[in-house]
């Protein structure tokens, strides 16, 4: 139940860098005020908007900061947000497939950035539906290893999990990364703290069904630089691509 991507661990690690350039920080409170403004400003009640606020907490995101995109996408300033959710489809080298996920209150203005960074940069744009037929939603809770007072393991997060509606459990150096059903997402988190075991985030995202090898490092280069031009931009909340590049080749394209 578990396996290996040298890639997967470089996104989570490039996440920690960016929270650092305080990039994460404005999509995290993006995504605060939308679950706010869809299910109302109190966390106990709106399970979505508590691991929002969670995420935020663990990439350090200022309490003052937090609870102003509680309040402004609850409504409760007088003021409130009108964010529009936008997935764009994605082909990328050798056929490798992205979906990009918009959050923007300027949909012409996220259309024309995506359109332009996709094709600097040797990507275009697919139809709709011939991209997201390939993948599908998935509940992701990611785990420390290391966590304060113990090393946690796969057969301890397996055994806290699988009850909750666990179905695999990925391996990605210094993280767990446990993929459940969409629908079962919060009772896995629950379950991982009823455990007494701490989590980084819990979301629902999109994991491909069927990945796309890229043996070449050339072409891996040109993969990353593609994914990581699309995700730097502001209205741009996540890229989830189907790419699968063997740690051989991202060492070699990294040297």
């Amino acid at each position: 139940m578990s396996g290996h991507s040298k890639w997967a661990t470089t996104k989570h690690k490039k996440a920690a860098i960016d929270a650092k350039r305080g990039k994460l920080w404005a999509k995290l409170i993006k995504n605060i005020e939308i679950a706010a403004k869809m299910g109302g400003p109190d966390p106990a009640g709106n399970p979505t908007l508590y691991d929002a606020i969670q995420k935020a907490k663990k990439t350090s995101v200022p309490k003052d900061n937090i609870d102003r995109a509680v309040k402004r996408g609850g409504g409760l300033d007088g003021g409130g947000v009108d964010y529009t959710t936008i997935m764009y489809e994605v082909y990328g080298p050798q056929g490798v497939a992205l979906l990009v996920e918009c959050l923007t209150d300027n949909k012409n203005r996220a259309a024309m950035e995506v359109r332009t960074a996709v094709t600097r940069n040797g990507g275009t744009m697919a139809d709709p539906g011939s991209v997201s037929r390939l993948f599908e939603r998935k509940g992701v809770v990611v785990v420390q290893k290391s966590q304060e007072d113990k090393e946690v393991s796969e057969d301890d997060v397996l055994e806290a999990t699988l009850d909750a509606g666990a179905d695999e459990v990925k391996d990605l150096d210094e993280v767990w990364e446990v993929h459940s059903e969409a629908t079962d997402v919060v009772a896995v988190r629950s379950a991982l703290q009823e455990a007494g075991i701490d989590y980084d985030s819990a979301d629902v995202l999109f994991v491909a069904t069927m990945d796309i090898p890229v043996g070449e490092a050339n072409v891996a280069e040109k993969v990353m630089r593609l994914v990581d031009a699309v995700d730097d931009l502001d209205d741009v909340q996540n890229v989830f691509s189907n790419a699968d590049i063997p740690d051989e080749v991202l060492e070699s394209v990294d040297a």
